[in-house]
């Protein structure tokens, strides 16, 4: 087995691509050990000082570092445990994933618009750089996201949610005035 790595533009973070599917559906953020529990993978992860979080992505493994340490002397470590964990067969999430960010029956028709413009065209961008953007409410005209994986702590993702992804929506839907972060 062969894992690729590449930089994010959050330089404490580094996405892993052991070249087969981590994820059926969804993504899955788990941003300390205590969120771990329903991921094997996630918790083996954490084992390994210096780990601060571990996001994963349909084809990838985003790991987040502590300030403290040194890629060179965690991905060894980190590319170990990903080969062993894929090689024996296990599951990387355990039975509840979430699908985050679909439409609700009960979604009016603006959140509806909202929810299928970030999962079409802001999704896949953002994970193409090992992260992922999770819809949490509209109000008064504020779209609220849940930035996660590499996004969440990237030094341009402030950049990234007032010129990139609020400029997007406010084009296409009048009634977003503004977009903002949510923890």
């Amino acid at each position: 087995m062969f894992i690729q790595t590449e930089t994010t533009p959050n330089p404490a973070t580094l996405k892993f691509l052991p070249g087969r599917e981590v994820m059926a559906s969804g993504t899955a953020d788990f941003p300390s050990r205590d969120a771990a529990a329903r991921s094997p993978l996630a918790e083996r992860l954490f084992d390994i000082d210096g780990v601060d979080g571990v996001f994963l992505g349909s084809d990838f493994v985003t790991v987040t570092k502590a300030a403290a340490k040194e890629w060179y002397t965690l991905k060894p470590s980190i590319l170990g445990i990903i080969m062993e964990h894929f090689t024996a067969g296990r599951p990387t999430v355990l039975p509840e994933t979430d699908a985050a960010g679909a439409a609700a029956p009960e979604d009016d028709e603006i959140v509806v618009q909202i929810k299928e413009l970030i999962e079409t065209r802001v999704r896949p961008a953002v994970a193409q750089d090992g992260g992922d953007i999770v819809f949490q409410g509209f109000e008064d005209g504020v779209v609220y996201l849940h930035m996660q994986g590499s996004c969440a702590g990237c030094p341009s993702s402030t950049a990234t949610l007032k010129s990139g992804i609020e400029n997007m929506l406010r084009h296409y839907i009048p009634e977003v005035v503004e977009v903002r972060a949510v923890m």
